[in-house]
């Protein structure tokens, strides 16, 4: 079992590794030759991790091209890594190199724990089929979490988009410094933010740039909230005041949305009382009580 441990750990430290190069590779580029511009000697080791990065990335680009896809498919699959808040070209090839990577090594991990020799066929087919599907499910996991966080900030963001225009700046000139505020704290919302502040310094009407995003996160909240603001804008409306009135109306759903799960624990407790709790009372409090009752027949009932 620890020699079954030991390989999942490097395995998985193996995987990770790989994606860290390949994800944040120009970040890690930068940082490792601020620290040895300094010092020329140490210019050997960044061509080493640039050689090792591109290694790397021909590899997963091969093992990218092993799987079966169409065009449809990829577009769908690049939709999906875009919401998890992957932008970077190599992104969809290290999702189709994992759903590579993962099935063998399942296998190799069946292999190493013995549990192949029990039955061949079904240990292979399982971690051959678990491993496909293993990275969808995590990019589904990460989609979730990244819209749970803009969920989260988006009122945030509102009270500083209201705050910036009621001092006088513009509604663009507000959404470059909301999103430049909010980096630290609201990461998330301040990259979709940014995304939307480019693509209108790129020439895109403010509409679409707000259609965009709420269609790149997929988020309830923020289709409204395009809605509301493009109604705004051609209404003529107070754009402060509509994004007040929003972001109250938000805080009020999540304080439903509190209130609902509350009210719905007792009713999911039921399961674990009567599955868990009433058997170990009813053991404790009976039990003695059986045990009495038996010695007492056995006593005045003798066989």
């Amino acid at each position: 079992m620890g020699i079954a441990f030991f390989s999942f750990v490097v395995i998985f430290l193996l995987v990770g590794s790989g994606g860290m190069l390949l994800f944040y590779r120009q970040a890690m580029l930068q940082r490792i030759s601020d620290v040895v511009s300094s010092n020329p000697r140490r210019t050997d080791l960044l061509g080493t991790i640039q050689q090792t990065g591109s290694s790397i990335g021909g590899m997963m680009e091969h093992l990218d091209r092993m799987v079966p896809k169409s065009e449809a498919e990829k577009s769908v699959v690049e939709k999906r890594l875009v919401r998890a808040g992957y932008r970077e070209d190599s992104a969809i090839k290290v999702f189709y190199g994992a759903k590579v990577l993962t099935p063998l090594a399942l296998c190799l991990l069946s292999i190493v724990t013995g549990f192949a020799s029990y039955s061949p066929f079904f240990a292979y087919a399982a971690s051959l089929g678990v491993g496909f599907i293993l990275p969808d499910f995590w990019l589904g996991r990460r989609i979730a979490a990244r819209q749970k966080k803009i969920r989260r900030g988006l009122p945030d963001a509102l009270d500083f988009l209201v705050i910036c225009i009621e001092a006088g700046l513009s509604i663009d000139q507000a959404l470059a410094r909301t999103a430049e505020e909010l980096s630290e704290a609201q990461p998330a919302i301040s990259d979709e933010l940014d995304v939307v502040v480019l693509e209108q310094r790129a020439g895109r009407p403010r509409s679409e740039a707000w259609k965009q995003f709420a269609e790149r996160t997929d988020v309830d909240t923020v289709r409204v909230l395009t809605t509301v603001l493009i109604q705004a804008e051609q209404l003529g409306t107070s754009i402060s005041k509509t994004l007040r009135v929003h972001s109250e109306s938000l805080r009020t759903l999540r304080r439903q949305q509190v209130e609902e799960a509350a009210a719905k624990t007792s009713i999911k407790l039921v399961f674990p009382l009567v599955l868990f709790i009433f058997p170990s009372l009813f053991l404790v409090v009976l039990g003695p009580e059986l045990i009495i009752m038996s010695e007492s027949f056995s006593t005045y009932f003798p066989h």
